[in-house]
């Protein structure tokens, strides 16, 4: 009979479970490294940049990945590699050491000022519009009564010089907060975007102030391709060039405090 114990007749069970148990282990070991391999690799050597070659055991098969709002399909095995020339010098030969800029920093995307190479098409939200968008667009946003609205105050940089006037703010839809002024520049009369962290709308001065950079590094400030969107890689390299003039903005800011 096939329920009376001849079955399993001579075999422990226990044993049965701990080998299916070790068999399961080691195999999610194996997934999970494999797939952990995905980013961050192959490895490069810090000096030389030199690659290594793919992993015999734990190489990840191409996996296809569904982009969002109908943007088709990507197929890959690692990462994206950077491959950008950094104006950048080493100061020693080894492994780990610092570097030093070999030309504009806050231009060349170095230190602070880096910025990664994200796909430049505008962030969208889950129904496929803009999810950042300027007010001249939504006339349904507006400014709470009991904050001041920076538009038509001037800006000014760390050396209080006005650098323009606030014209337009860019609302992020999907959360609802204000993500950037648009800044009408003195005297070329562009438009460039400043991220609202780096500003401080003071209300008893009845302007905003921004001490990342100067007045006049505002004209370096990267520009959108289009006056009304703004594209993910834009962002990183706007926010980028203000985070890069907290240090390189003036000669003294990269010095040593002691």
């Amino acid at each position: 009979m096939i329920f009376s114990g001849e079955f399993v007749n001579g075999v422990d069970l226990v044993d049965v479970c701990l080998w299916a148990f070790t068999i399961f282990f080691l195999w999610l070991i194996y997934y999970l490294q494999r797939e952990g391999m995905r980013e961050g690799y192959p490895l490069e050597e810090d000096p030389s940049g030199r690659t290594e070659a793919p992993a015999l055991v734990f190489f990840p098969p191409k996996k296809s990945y569904n982009l969002p709002n109908g943007r088709g399909t990507i197929e890959m095995t690692y990462g994206k590699a950077d491959t950008r020339e950094h104006a950048l010098n080493r100061t020693a030969p080894w492994a780990g050491s610092p570097f030093v800029p070999s030309g504009d920093p806050m231009k060349d995307g170095v230190g602070p000022a880096s910025y990664a190479m994200r796909d430049d098409v505008p962030d969208l939200n889950w129904d496929g519009t803009d999810r950042i968008a300027p007010y001249r667009l939504h006339p349904d946003y507006t400014v709470s009564e009991k904050d001041l609205d920076p538009r038509g105050l001037p800006v000014v940089g760390l050396d209080r010089m006005v650098a323009g006037t606030v014209t337009d703010l860019w609302v992020d839809r999907s959360e609802a907060i204000i993500r950037y002024l648009e800044v009408k520049l003195e005297g070329t009369g562009e438009h460039v975007l400043l991220p609202v962290p780096f500003s401080n709308v003071s209300r008893t001065r009845k302007r905003v102030e921004v001490d990342a950079i100067k007045a006049s590094h505002f004209a370096g400030v990267p520009r959108t391709k289009s006056p009304d969107r703004v594209t993910r890689l834009e962002e990183d390299m706007i926010s980028g060039y203000y985070g890069g003039g907290t240090l390189y903005a003036t000669p003294q800011r990269q010095e040593p405090w002691l």
